[in-house]
């Protein structure tokens, strides 16, 4: 009994030795290539422009909207007013 203890505490060392040194060597491989390849940002993404047209259709289907809703709102016909301006708040 006294043997199969002690040879079981000297393979549980040795087995902490060997992840805890595979570990170390882990750390400094990571270490290592940190400062032989630094990591760079990635540029950022220009802003996307739209363009004229789209920009307009845009409005036009945001007028539609409000007309509408404003029609149902109001109960008239869409025929009865006409929006002139829209300002965002």
């Amino acid at each position: 009994m006294e043997a199969s203890f002690l040879a079981a505490v000297k393979i549980s060392i040795l087995a902490i030795v060997v992840i805890f040194t595979v570990l170390v060597i882990l750390i400094f491989t990571i270490k290592l290539l940190v400062k032989l390849i630094p990591y760079v940002a990635p540029p950022p993404a220009p802003p996307r422009h739209q363009t004229a047209s789209s920009t307009s259709s845009d409005q036009d289907e945001h007028v539609a909207a409000i007309t509408a809703t404003l029609a149902i709102h109001l109960g008239k016909s869409p025929n009865e007013f006409r929006i002139v301006n829209i300002s965002q708040s």
